[in-house]
């Protein structure tokens, strides 16, 4: 096949996408945008101006009037009204709201149009939960990485550990069930996978695995 221009990935939490579409992008000298970021951003902004995360009006008009950057070189953070942050991005409070926020239809409506935006110029490689059925409907390539829970919770578990961060498996895990569950069953672009993308168990391969998974699907092997 013909070296995709767009690169669409979906998956549940945990699944390896933002590490995996960071190596393919590298691979091809793509941009990297991770969507879930721009949610936890908006998440943590909210948090600290003390915003109710109930209140859908509120977070929808906080949505507007926050300006969220990728800086150049740094796709581990993000640019909030002018402020860095990056490990505050995945604190367990973050975690805790993310959801919520992130199934507002203002607050989508919003986050959308820019992650649609960004892919104008295409070579890029866009992961998250609604990525291949709704923000790019036209992506070139479509990839959903599969997961089973636990999996997705012994993942986080590591990378909290290798940061020395706190961690607990089984808080985790009932914060993982309790988030797809939202996720999944949300009125607003529920994460569900696109008809048209490719499926990859990422419970078989690490990392590289699934990259090595990707490329052989880019170049038609």
């Amino acid at each position: 096949m013909q070296k995709p221009s767009t690169i669409a990935i979906d998956g549940p939490a945990a699944c390896g996408k933002t590490t995996v579409g960071k190596l393919l992008a590298q691979k091809l000298g793509y941009r990297f945008i991770d969507t879930g970021a721009m949610y936890r951003a908006l998440t943590w902004e909210a948090l600290r101006l003390g915003v109710d995360i109930d209140d859908e009006a509120a977070l929808s008009d906080l949505a507007d009037r926050t300006k969220m950057e990728i800086p150049a070189g740094k796709d581990d953070g993000m640019l909030v009204n002018g402020r860095y942050i990056s490990r505050e991005l995945r604190s367990p409070e973050v975690d805790f709201g993310v959801s919520p926020v992130a199934k507002v239809a203002g607050v989508r409506r919003v986050l959308v149009r820019q992650q649609r935006s960004m892919a104008k110029e295409g070579g890029i490689v866009m992961v998250g939960r609604d990525i291949g059925t709704n923000v790019l409907l036209d992506a070139d390539l479509k990839i959903y990485l599969d997961v089973s829970v636990e999996a997705q919770a012994k993942r986080r578990y590591k990378e909290m550990v290798e940061q020395g961060e706190k961690a607990d498996y089984d808080d985790i895990l009932a914060g993982l069930v309790r988030r797809d569950r939202i996720d999944s069953k949300r009125s607003v672009n529920p994460l569900v996978k696109a008809a048209n993308a490719v499926v990859i168990e990422t419970d078989k391969f690490d990392a590289k695995g699934v990259l090595n998974e990707i490329l052989k699907v880019i170049e038609g092997k």
